[in-house]
Order: C-alpha cells, then sequence, then structure tokens
C-alpha cells in the first residue's frame, strides 16, 4: 500500500486496515518458518505496510 492511499483513510479505516495486516504479517512469518515461502519478499513488504500505517495513526492522533 502506497503513503499516498494510506493518507486518504479515515482513523477507523487505518486501524482496521492495521489490524489485518498485522494480522497478515504473523501468518507469513508462521507459515515461512513452517515451509520456506515462494517469495519471501512478501514478508518485508507486509512489514513495512505495517510500519506506514501505524505511523499514520500516530501522526494523526499527536495533531
Amino acid at each position: 500500500m502506497k503513503q499516498s492511499e494510506i493518507k486518504e483513510l479515515s482513523v477507523e479505516e487505518l486501524q482496521q486496515r492495521l489490524a489485518e495486516t498485522k494480522k497478515e504479517y504473523a501468518d507469513l512469518k508462521v507459515a515461512h518458518a513452517v515451509t520456506p515461502l515462494e517469495n519471501p519478499m512478501q514478508i518485508r513488504k507486509t512489514r513495512r505496510t505495517v510500519a506506514r500505517l501505524a505511523t499514520e495513526l500516530t501522526k494523526r492522533e499527536l495533531q
């Protein structure tokens, strides 16, 4: 998810997407521990998306 897409979301949508993406990240890590993923770069991409969402959410809370 791109930063421009994240900025357009409401706070409720950000919280929902953050929860979904964190769950997806945890699932990817478990799946990779059991058997190697075909594309392990998915883990990095998902982790960075979590960080982007959390950063935008914190930024809005501070305003």
